[in-house]
């Protein structure tokens, strides 16, 4: 069933001496139920003004963008979504913030923590349950942020880049935590990720963006079998002949862009 809708979606945002600037335009791709979409394109192409359009915190200038078959028209309800920065609030430990989300969707103060608690322990972070984020380290405060996402149990799960700033082998295990916790949900995820072996790893899909203003140049299927152990996939025959395959589409509006960025400097 389709849950995520952008019919010639475009946005616009006012720029300099009065002439508006085109972020995107002209997106159309659908998402269903339980499926795993990432998105990837050129750096500053558009990826993350689609998911402001998804989730309603920006309007579409024109076209629309459709949740469960109704036009965006604010935040819809299930909605998690997960930044590139943590939002994590530092004087709460990690249980209260995990139960912050329930608590503010008025659950009691017991009964939200009891829940957090539970997705604290899916994260592996029961040990930890009362430390602070400054007494964590970068991959602890993700899957803090993760548990965040998951204990309001989204059926649309957004995420904006979330793991580009953690080294490689911590960002394999979030990739494949990611996986574990998200699998038999149902939850339509959208990933934006500057990282095309990330994006076949975790998707079902991959749309492919064109350098800005962007819209969408191809929409290719990952073949790769689920469940999945992210680093031993990136080994397979499958998964190279994936790779290969999007980075011809996907290379060409890299290299579109950068030379856009040296013209116009």
């Amino acid at each position: 069933m389709r849950v995520i809708a952008l019919r010639n979606a475009t946005k616009r945002f006012p720029g300099a001496g009065g002439r508006a600037h085109t972020a995107v335009r002209d997106l159309t791709f659908d998402v269903a139920a339980g499926e795993f979409v990432a998105v990837v394109g050129p750096t500053g192409c558009g990826k993350s003004t689609t998911l402001s359009l998804v989730s309603g915190l920006e309007p579409p200038s024109a076209g629309e963008v459709e949740v469960d078959g109704k036009p965006v028209r604010g935040i819809p309800d299930g909605v998690g979504y997960m930044f590139q920065t943590d939002a994590v609030l530092p004087w709460r430990s990690v249980v209260d913030n995990v139960a912050a989300g329930p608590r503010y969707r008025g659950l009691a103060k017991a009964d939200a923590r009891a829940k957090a608690m539970v997705w604290v322990e899916r994260v592996g972070l029961a040990r930890f349950a009362g430390y602070y984020p400054h007494q964590l380290s970068g991959g602890m405060r993700k899957r803090v942020a993760l548990a965040q996402t998951l204990v309001n149990e989204p059926r649309i799960m957004l995420m904006d880049e979330p793991f580009s700033a953690l080294d490689v082998q911590t960002r394999q295990l979030m990739q494949d935590e990611l996986l574990r916790l998200w699998q038999g949900t149902g939850a339509a995820v959208v990933f934006v990720t500057h990282d095309l072996e990330e994006a076949i790893a975790l998707a079902d899909r991959v749309v492919v963006m064109t350098a800005g203003p962007a819209t969408v140049k191809a929409i290719f299927d990952v073949p790769l079998a689920r469940p999945r152990d992210v680093e031993e996939i990136r080994m397979t025959s499958e998964f190279i002949a994936t790779y290969r395959e999007i980075w011809h589409s996907l290379r060409a509006e890299v290299a579109r862009a950068r030379r856009e960025a040296v013209d116009a400097g």
